[in-house]
């Protein structure tokens, strides 16, 4: 039975477990609900997923998963395990995992930044933003403070 109405779900070629697996260990409150050779069934945070075996398929970073990090521990933690194994560094924050799904370690206060009325501290938190891969909250503080009025 599904938690939720909506469920991503994942087709992978060949390696719907071994991915599962991979994303149950590296996020904290997350479980294995079902595996078979075919369907594997996995929560992360609360959001269950389902991961499928199938044809070779390609992932794009047009999907991908929002993390919302509290502290730079926590992003320097999700940066360094989804990129772990094969994965890759992408620009502003995102990371593409060995599977090839793309996921955006991001600090929680990001969109009160971005969104903030003043449009002068907001356009100075994405202009750092543009400059990193790897996101750093107290860059992004400081360009928010540094911004004036």
């Amino acid at each position: 039975m599904f938690k939720q109405n909506l469920t991503p779900c994942f087709l992978f070629d060949g390696q719907a477990q071994e991915a599962a697996k991979f994303y149950v260990s590296v996020f904290k409150k997350s479980k294995i609900l079902y595996t078979s050779p075919v369907i594997t069934r996995f929560r992360i945070l609360g959001q269950d997923f389902v991961a499928l075996n199938g044809p070779q398929s390609q992932f794009s970073w047009a999907m991908s998963h929002y993390v919302a990090c509290k502290t730079q521990k926590e992003i320097d933690y999700y940066w360094a395990k989804l990129s772990a194994g094969g994965g890759e560094e992408q620009p502003c924050g995102w990371v593409k995992d060995r599977f090839g799904v793309s996921w955006q370690i991001v600090p929680a206060i990001t969109p009160d930044l971005l969104e903030h009325k003043n449009r002068k501290k907001a356009d100075a938190v994405m202009q750092t933003v543009m400059t990193m891969k790897k996101l750093d909250l107290a860059k992004m503080k400081a360009a928010f403070a540094g911004a004036g009025k």
